[in-house]
């Protein structure tokens, strides 16, 4: 079993995938976006290569915790992404997601050009690990 994370932008998809165990997310690729469909069947494909018993995308919020277009953006992309497949898909707040995986990059020494290219997917990863995290106490079996 295992859990698939998503970083939705407006250009970019990154995606993550925890570990079998459900202790540890990797980051995976950046998909360029092109068409609403194309990115719902790509994303479907990628979960259904890695099994993945759920789906968990990252959900932009401002941070008072109100939720502004991009939410909006976030909760359509998840509702059609549920039309396509019986994967569960679950949101999980990405507040500072993207500035924990710049830092973590500065501090890799990745030059700034190649930040750029990987951005996405470690910020994917670290949407993920939070979910995991937050749901390492209870059973394997809850996440199913």
């Amino acid at each position: 079993m295992r859990i698939l994370g998503l970083d939705v932008g407006t250009k970019t998809i990154g995606i993550a995938v925890s570990d079998e165990l459900l202790y540890s997310a990797q980051p995976v690729e950046v998909l360029r976006r092109t068409s609403p469909e194309k990115d719902i069947g790509s994303v479907a494909d990628i979960a259904n290569s890695f099994q993945c018993s759920r789906i968990v995308v990252g959900m932009p919020r401002n941070m008072n915790g109100t939720y502004g277009p991009s939410a909006d953006a976030a909760k359509e992309f998840m509702k059609a992404l549920s039309g396509v497949t019986d994967i569960p898909v679950d949101s999980w707040d990405e507040r500072m997601t993207t500035v924990v995986a710049s830092k973590a990059l500065i501090e890799a020494n990745l030059r700034r050009q190649k930040r750029r290219a990987v951005i996405d997917k470690v910020a994917a990863a670290v949407i993920l690990q939070g979910y995991l995290d937050a749901h390492s106490s209870r059973s394997p079996t809850i996440l199913k």
